[in-house]
């Protein structure tokens, strides 16, 4: 199976596992999901692939789901709770960090055949987490911000604070993929890759989020139906 296939796949099946959490748990749903996307695009992002033409890392459509999620919950429950979700991915990440370093300390059995992949893997853990950290605090509090603000503008312009999700879903989310995609793989990268290297991973990475994030807008709005017609969990 080809690298392109194998990416619309995912980007179809993690889209709709977001809104299956939402539909069978809620926020609660959303929260857990947010947690899992954090740790596995952290570790995805290390893997690079040709697809499309383009040189890329993964864990792009992850990080993209965590996007998605504030959306449903600035949408669909409020913007306490979009924050919310921001915090528990920056919290997150730091027990990530502690907890995925702290296996160094261990010294390895004679028997043990693990440790080395597993320090080649997470070797450059903390310097990825510690600006995956800061780069997704400033842009999710960002993109929840945005996301609140081009919602008062839409509901001037259309006179209803239910049309114009479509201009608050993508202006909020592309605007704010871009800041992530060049403050983190520059971030992230510097050093490991030259320049034109760099630049590459980023502009295809912007691709891929600026796809995503125009993709996402049906979810977002299927999201928002299953919550008025009382299909998702209750929360109290």
């Amino acid at each position: 199976m080809n690298n392109e296939i194998v990416l619309i796949v995912s980007l179809i099946g993690i889209y709709a596992t977001v809104l299956l959490f939402y539909r069978f748990f809620g926020r609660s749903g959303l929260y857990v999901w947010t947690a899992i996307a954090t740790i596995t695009a952290n570790i995805e992002v290390l893997i690079m692939v040709d697809a499309f033409g383009m040189e890329q890392t993964l864990g792009n459509i992850l990080f993209a789901s965590t996007f998605l999620v504030t959306d449903i919950l600035s949408e669909t429950e409020g913007r306490q709770y979009a924050n919310k979700a921001v915090s528990i991915g920056i919290a997150v990440s730091v027990v990530f960090i502690l907890v995925s370093q702290s296996w160094f300390l261990y010294e390895p059995n004679a028997n043990d055949w693990a440790s080395p992949a597993i320090q080649t893997i997470f070797s450059n853990t903390p310097r990825l987490m510690l600006v995956s950290f800061a780069v997704y605090a400033i842009v999710q509090v960002f993109d929840v911000f945005a996301y609140h603000a081009i919602w008062k503008h839409t509901t001037k312009l259309f006179g209803d604070s239910r049309k114009g999700l479509w201009i608050r879903n993508n202006g909020s989310t592309m605007v704010s993929q871009l800041l992530n995609t060049f403050l983190f793989n520059f971030g992230a990268f510097w050093g490991m890759y030259d320049i034109a290297t760099l630049f590459h991973i980023a502009i295809a990475g912007y691709v891929i989020y600026f796809v995503t994030s125009a993709l996402d807008t049906p979810v977002v709005y299927a999201a928002r139906r299953l919550k008025e017609a009382g299909k998702v969990a209750d929360e109290k």
